[in-house]
């Protein structure tokens, strides 16, 4: 039987994991130095496994992942590095810019979930096995960025 409020959750999370996807490939195709592009293509994809293990999370509790009506984290992450591109010409610094802010509302997102008492351990330590690693990308994007100023 599904957990409704947890599958919410979960979906709202693989919306923002599907969001940061699509943004990380916006970012690749925007950034101008070749580690950027790969970095940032590596990041897409990881986004993409974190997507396909949340759907997992979502059947195992009965819920359908197709239902996803809380997308507009991930529909805003991506806006915004979409925005940013436009209006400063593909600087790195910019799209740094907003994949920082990507990275910090999916941490804050990871957060609000992981206070639900109610998640299993297995699908637990899934999201905190993910939010660590987005915690990671945070972190190293910036890096990036005070290199970038610099």
């Amino acid at each position: 039987m599904e957990d409704k409020t947890i599958a919410d959750e979960l979906r709202h999370l693989l919306s923002i994991c599907n969001g940061g996807k699509e943004g990380y490939k916006h970012a690749a195709k925007d950034a101008e130095k070749g580690e950027l592009k790969a970095l940032f293509t590596t990041y897409s994809l990881q986004r993409a496994e974190f997507a396909n293990n949340l759907r997992t999370c979502i059947h195992q509790i009965g819920g359908n992942p197709d239902n996803e009506s809380s997308g507009s984290l991930g529909v805003l992450h991506r806006t915004w590095i979409d925005i940013k591109t436009a209006l400063t010409g593909k600087d790195n610094k910019a799209v740094l810019e907003a994949c920082l802010m990507g990275e910090k509302a999916a941490v804050e997102a990871y957060d609000k979930v992981l206070k639900n008492r109610n998640i299993g351990t297995d699908i637990r330590q899934i999201l905190m096995q993910q939010r660590s690693q987005i915690s990671e990308a945070l972190h190293h994007i910036q890096r990036l960025e005070i290199q970038e100023a610099s």
